[in-house]
């Protein structure tokens, strides 16, 4: 049975265990942006450089400050009036939905870094919706780009709730040939919110066709936002002693973790996304890191507010 999720006063003590099991995408975004109290960028709703454009139903998640008081009144409806905005600048979400992804939490049941990544994702698509913004997605998995189309409204924002509660972590990356043909957006400067696990960002040759795509994002004036999510045992190596895994990734066979393994891991973790994080600075990409067994709501917060102050 679901589990039922706190109030939204009780948000910084509830566990993402406890979200992750009512398996209702839309009524966790809820909770996590309960308080939040900003948006993605700072808004152009108000002034000289917005004009009316029409009117249109309410409905959920529409905010009450744009609800026509004088119409209710004469219609006995509920209709929002829309503006024709001075900037068109779209929100990306960008998805990493590899084998990788799936990796667990040791510490929370039903937790692992995709429901993580993509309740993050979820959470900004809301607050696109809510600022009346255009956004799209972009699901990497299985070697294929998964992408839906830039779209305001409610109902956009229901389409890619129910795609990202779909994705399932699988496959490898998409080559970099793949990625450049999905880069349909690159045309005009956006938002782009990309969440992975950053196992990905380094090839052995060089960088990986993920890490590519984004900085030529970046490089492409587009405004690139990046959340990398591990388990607290990726981070601190604290697996079990002597306990067998298999990359899903790759085609290797089965490896011990040993007490003299978990250095030389930690050595190689460290330097691998110091590499991340150095690239990202050198690129103006903000860059935020954060373990699933976080509280969802508080990364959500630090990761808008290094991109807002840029």
């Amino acid at each position: 049975m679901p589990v039922s999720p706190p109030s939204p006063a009780a948000i910084p003590a509830a566990t993402n265990a406890a979200m992750a099991a009512t398996r209702d995408l839309e009524l966790v975004i809820r909770h996590v942006l309960a308080g939040l109290g900003h948006g993605i960028h700072a808004g152009r709703e108000r002034g000289a450089g917005v004009e009316f454009s029409e009117y249109r139903a309410y409905a959920p998640g529409d905010e009450w400050r744009r609800v026509d008081w004088k119409l209710l009144a004469r219609a006995d409806r509920y209709f929002v009036r829309e503006a024709e905005r001075d900037s068109h600048v779209a929100t990306w979400l960008w998805l990493d939905a590899t084998a990788s992804m799936a990796e667990p939490s040791r510490e929370l049941k039903g937790v692992d870094k995709l429901w993580f990544a993509r309740t993050a994702l979820a959470c900004v698509a809301a607050i696109a919706q809510r600022q009346g913004d255009a956004f799209g997605l972009a699901i990497c998995s299985g070697g294929k780009v998964a992408f839906t189309p830039a779209d305001r409204g409610p109902r956009h924002l229901q389409r890619v709730l129910a795609r990202l509660a779909g994705a399932r972590a699988e496959g490898l990356p998409p080559t970099a040939q793949v990625l450049k043909s999905n880069l349909h957006f690159a045309r005009a400067p956006s938002l782009v919110f990309a969440a992975t696990d950053g196992l990905d960002w380094h090839g052995q040759s060089g960088p990986s066709p993920l890490s590519e795509a984004l900085l030529r994002l970046r490089k492409l004036h587009h405004d690139v936002r990046l959340l990398t999510v591990r388990t607290r045992a990726e981070v601190e190596a604290s697996f079990p002693s002597g306990a067998a895994y298999r990359d899903p990734e790759q085609e290797t066979g089965l490896h011990r973790f040993t007490k003299a393994e978990r250095a030389a891991y930690l050595e190689c973790s460290a330097a691998h996304f110091g590499a991340l994080a150095t690239s990202c600075r050198q690129h103006d990409i903000v860059h935020h890191e954060a373990c699933v067994e976080q509280p969802l709501a508080d990364v959500l917060r630090r990761w808008l507010q290094k991109a807002g102050a840029r």
